[in-house]
């Protein structure tokens, strides 16, 4: 079978499908406390520094998570070690509802951020292995776009639910619901070698240009020899905190800025996510396009970064804008360009490693992006404390892409593939 040859059957999209609803549901119980923000500070009484303390211990705990589980998910496989990062980050997620002090919601959130850093090492590590490689970036950017699938869904459902029953009862009864994913991806997912379902036309297919290779653990201290792993922790670094930005202040900034409450938030962020959603898709596609119609990965890649890093700067300017739909209208471009970037992004470590380094690479720049935005939760929290104006934030933001893509070129200016020998031992 050629690669240009059609797959007799497209099961591989099921599987992206069961990713796509995994990262919104990831998203779901993520946002939430973002979307609570306003109310728990005046039923808790929290403070802008304890709120973003507890947003920290999330992110201290994804950063540990990143790597633990992205190595566990290179020794585990994709199946057990998604279905055990989802048990976690579930139990963790319902346990928010029995909290009642700011050191109680930071342990929650610590478990939380434990459990939800095994979502993105194992969807793509997932991809790596149900597609081939002009395919993965259109795949990416389909999962991906369950990023903003749950920010969507979160502010029809928790104020709905708050409003009815207490904030408490969103909490629990939003990670009982979900529990229903973790059957259907036991159910559902085996390796394509491994799948009954798979046919030996789809298999050559998706196993079309892949070299062989030697599945052995590759050391730590390999993979941080290479030039092209620390392009990634980079760029994770970098621009991973203005997505926390979206998903924890955001709610904060129409408050303070709009004066809008948990019955109006719903409409402003719906548009801003689903406007997201779109660029992921189209980032995504994108490059895959890119590379179909014969253009090398480094240009398909950097050239869709450079276009998304663009159009992230105007949010420098949305402090500014009076007009609620014109502010919604700049940041949704910036999410959506984030979006693009991060499904281009994410496809660097199967680009340049082999499959039994994915996970691991993919690990150590999620601890890079969480760490990143332990940074930027510090330096949020300090701002709104003492000036209570988001403008230095979103001037951080606005600057950050066009730095990354920077360092990411020099990091790797041709990205070309890591030998499976050069890993070795």
């Amino acid at each position: 079978m050629t690669s240009t040859d059609k797959p007799a059957s497209r099961y591989r999209w099921l599987i992206c499908a069961l990713l796509f609803l995994a990262i919104g549901i990831n998203y779901i119980d993520r946002q939430m406390i973002g979307i609570l923000k306003p109310t728990l500070q005046k039923d808790l009484g929290w403070t802008e520094v304890s709120y973003a303390n507890i947003v920290f211990w999330f992110q201290l705990a994804y950063a540990i998570g990143f790597v633990t589980f992205g190595r566990a998910i290179d020794l585990l496989g994709v199946r057990i070690g998604y279905a055990v990062a989802f048990v976690v980050w579930t139990i963790a997620s319902i346990a928010h509802g029995f909290a009642h002090t700011v050191t109680q919601f930071a342990l929650a959130r610590f478990s939380l951020g434990l459990g939800e850093s095994g979502a993105f090492p194992a969807s793509l590590k997932a991809v790596s292995e149900w597609f081939p490689q002009k395919e993965r970036a259109q795949a990416v950017g389909l999962f991906n776009a369950g990023t903003a699938l749950g920010p969507i869904v979160t502010p029809l459902l928790v104020p709905a639910v708050t409003l009815a029953f207490g904030w408490r009862a969103a909490f629990i009864a939003t990670g009982l619901i979900t529990l229903l994913w973790l059957v259907a991806w036991l159910l559902v997912y085996r390796s394509p070698e491994q799948h009954p379902k798979i046919s030996a036309s789809e298999l050559a297919y998706i196993q079309d240009g892949r070299s062989e290779e030697v599945a052995v653990r590759t050391p730590w201290r390999r993979l941080l020899q290479r030039r092209e792993a620390w392009a990634y922790a980079v760029g994770k670094f970098l621009t991973d905190p203005v997505w926390w930005l979206y998903l924890f202040w955001l709610p904060d900034f129409l408050h303070k800025r709009h004066g809008l409450d948990l019955k109006s938030f719903g409409p402003p962020l719906i548009a801003i996510y689903l406007v997201a959603d779109v660029g992921s898709i189209l980032g995504g596609w994108s490059s895959s396009r890119q590379m179909k119609a014969g253009r090398s990965a480094n240009a398909a890649r950097k050239w869709t970064l450079l276009a998304c890093a663009l159009a992230v700067t105007p949010i420098v300017l949305v402090q500014f804008i009076d007009n609620l739909w014109g502010a919604v209208a700049i940041i949704a471009l910036a999410a959506a360009a984030h979006q693009a970037w991060s499904a281009n992004l994410m496809t660097l470590p199967s680009d340049l490693f082999p499959r039994q380094s994915v996970a691991s690479v993919i690990g150590l720049g999620g601890a890079a992006g969480a760490i990143g935005g332990m940074l930027m939760t510090t330096f949020n929290g300090r701002v709104l404390e003492a000036l209570g104006s988001y403008q230095p934030i979103f001037m951080v933001a606005g600057g950050a892409y066009l730095v990354a893509l920077l360092l990411i070129h020099l990091l790797t200016p041709r990205l070309r593939p890591v030998r499976a020998e050069d890993l070795t031992p």
